[in-house]
């Protein structure tokens, strides 16, 4: 998005959560997120493993942080770059939580947690990569439960470079493993892999 102006910013994301609005008169969940200079929209199916997954691990977020809630399916913003996401978790104060709010400001997010779906084909999870830092996320988890993977990847220090801003350091877990996210230590023993059907 550097390539478009404040209002054009403003445009895209005010279109963004028109369309959001549309969606929720539809049968099934939508989530509806902006990347660059596009609009994003999926439906959203969650199987059981997946919530599974995004329930365990909120809970031992939780459970480290009193101070922190972990939302789930919540709509983020960033104002600077216009950028609009919804991940699986994200981790903010209860003091920064606003509830009178329609979006969670991205620069008051701790951390991020995505839990790959058995019909993602990782495309949203990679563009989040590239997004994630630009909108002030300091620390971006990863989970893939698909059968040949079953990771856990930490990404964070996000600085700028050569290639702009981008996460500097990227940490490789495999389910099973003790992860340190930020402040956090995640025991992923309990995580559950997709059948190898899937």
């Amino acid at each position: 998005m550097a390539d478009l102006t404040p209002d054009e910013k403003q445009r895209l994301h005010d279109f963004a959560e028109e369309i959001a609005r549309l969606a929720e008169h539809h049968e099934g969940r939508w989530k509806v997120q902006t990347s660059d200079s596009r609009i994003l929209v999926a439906m959203m199916s969650p199987t059981a493993p997946h919530g599974l997954n995004v329930v365990r691990l909120r809970r031992q977020i939780e459970a480290q942080a009193p101070e922190v809630v972990a939302l789930n399916d919540t709509n983020m913003h960033d104002p600077a770059t216009g950028l609009t996401k919804i991940p699986d978790l994200m981790v903010i104060t209860e003091e920064d939580a606003d509830d009178t709010a329609k979006t969670v400001d991205s620069h008051d997010v701790l951390m991020t947690v995505e839990v790959v779906s058995p019909s993602n084909s990782l495309d949203d999870i990679r563009e989040k990569i590239g997004d994630y830092p630009r909108m002030g996320i300091p620390v971006y988890v990863v989970v893939d439960p698909r059968h040949a993977e079953q990771t856990v990847t930490v990404h964070s220090d996000p600085a700028p470079g050569p290639d702009g801003l981008r996460y500097r350091k990227t940490v490789p877990y495999a389910f099973g493993d003790t992860v340190v996210a930020g402040r956090w230590t995640l025991d992923t023993s309990g995580l559950k892999g997709y059948p190898a059907d899937w």
